[in-house]
C-alpha cells in the first residue's frame, strides 16, 4: 500500500482484550494498522522486502513506516477484530512455543559446542535483543534466563508475544547463532527441537515459516 513518514500518521496503543499488555495501533487517513515486524535502520531493504512481499504476492493491506531509529510494517485491521479469534490465541501460542524451543535450542547447542564463555556473551546478547525490541516480560537478565529454562509446551508459562515478537525473536537470533558459529550449521540442529511439538502444531509453524518472508529462508 503506502511507505510513510512518522508524521505522516498517529501511533496509539489499545489493551489487549485478553492479555494484560498493550497492541500498538498506526492509525492513518481514518484506517487502522497493527504492527507486523520491526528493523533496524541499517536494515532497509530488509524491511522493503518484506513489506513488498506481503503487499504484492500475499495480497495483504501493510504500511511501511520510515522513522528515524528503524523501520516498521504494520497490517490493515479492524479494532472490534482484536480478541474474536480464538483461533488467533491458539495459533499465537503454538507459535510462541516453536519459537522458544528454538531458542533454547540455540542455547543448548552453543554451550555444547562453544563452551560455557561463549554461551554467556550469548545470554548476554540475547537480553539486548530483548531490552531493545521491548519484548514483555523480559524485563531483568532473571526472567531472560527463565525463557532459557520453562519448559515451552507448558502454556500457563509461555511470555505473551505477538507475532511481530516472534518474527523479531528469529531474525535476531539466527543473527546472535551466525555469529557465534560463523556459519548456518546451527539451523538444522535447532529444527530439530520441534520434535517436541505435537504434528498438527509442528505444521502449523513450519507453515507459518515458509510463509513469513526473510525469516522463512533463514531457518530453512
Amino acid at each position: 500500500m503506502f511507505i510513510l513518514k512518522r508524521q505522516d500518521v498517529e501511533i496509539s496503543s489499545i489493551q489487549h482484550p485478553k492479555r494484560d499488555q498493550p497492541i500498538p495501533i498506526l492509525n492513518y487517513q481514518g484506517q487502522t494498522f497493527r504492527l507486523i515486524s520491526v528493523f533496524r535502520a541499517n536494515q532497509e531493504e530488509e524491511a522493503k522486502a518484506f513489506w513488498r512481499d506481503l503487499t504484492d504476492n500475499r495480497g495483504k493491506a501493510c504500511v511501511l513506516l520510515e522513522e528515524p531509529e528503524r523501520f516498521s510494517v504494520w497490517g490493515k485491521i479492524r479494532l472490534d477484530q482484536l480478541g474474536s479469534d480464538g483461533a488467533g490465541d491458539a495459533k499465537t501460542t503454538t507459535l510462541t512455543q516453536a519459537c522458544l524451543l528454538l531458542l533454547q535450542a540455540v542455547s543448548i547447542d552453543i554451550e555444547d559446542i562453544l563452551g560455557n564463555k561463549q554461551a554467556g556473551l550469548f545470554e548476554k546478547n540475547l537480553i539486548e535483543v530483548f531490552q531493545q525490541w521491548r519484548f514483555p516480560q523480559t524485563e531483568s537478565a532473571a526472567a531472560v534466563k527463565n525463557l532459557l529454562s520453562i519448559d515451552p509446551l507448558s502454556t500457563n508459562q509461555l511470555p505473551a508475544w505477538e507475532e511481530h515478537h516472534l518474527i523479531t525473536l528469529l531474525r535476531e537470533l539466527h543473527r546472535l547463532g551466525k555469529e557465534c558459529f560463523g556459519n548456518n550449521s546451527f539451523v538444522s540442529r535447532a529444527m530439530d527441537a520441534l520434535e517436541d511439538l505435537q504434528p498438527p502444531e509442528r505444521s502449523l509453524f513450519v507453515s507459518w515459516l515458509n510463509q513469513t518472508p526473510v525469516v522463512g529462508k533463514l531457518w530453512q
